[in-house]
């Protein structure tokens, strides 16, 4: 007897989006025109939280914004150079937190 292979599931994601590249997706669904400031890429998003890392921890794009000390882009290239090293400190950071070393260590 034999066993059927698993079936192809088209609705799930190949790759895990997270920090900037989640980022660009939602930018690219949403209608920015540039320069823009933080008001209106906060209102273009809606309140998007935006994941900064494979476990799927978030935050929203207004917070990010806030750390990076900035509220004018003159760019969508400007906006994601100014939030990548915030993305990446918050990636960091989580990962280095007990918690999300004991989930490294459980396989599922």
């Amino acid at each position: 007897m034999g066993v059927r292979p698993p079936q192809q599931d088209d609705d799930e994601p190949d790759a895990i989006e997270f920090g900037i590249a989640a980022l660009d997706a939602r930018l690219s669904e949403a209608d920015v025109r540039y320069p823009a400031d933080r008001e209106t890429l906060v209102t273009a998003l809606g309140g998007t939280e935006i994941p900064y890392n494979a476990a799927g921890n978030t935050v929203a794009i207004g917070e990010a914004i806030d750390r990076a000390g900035r509220s004018q882009f003159e760019s969508e290239q400007d906006l994601l150079n100014t939030l990548h090293p915030i993305f990446e400190e918050m990636r960091e950071s989580a990962s280095s937190s007990i918690l999300m070393q004991l989930r490294a260590l459980v396989p599922f």
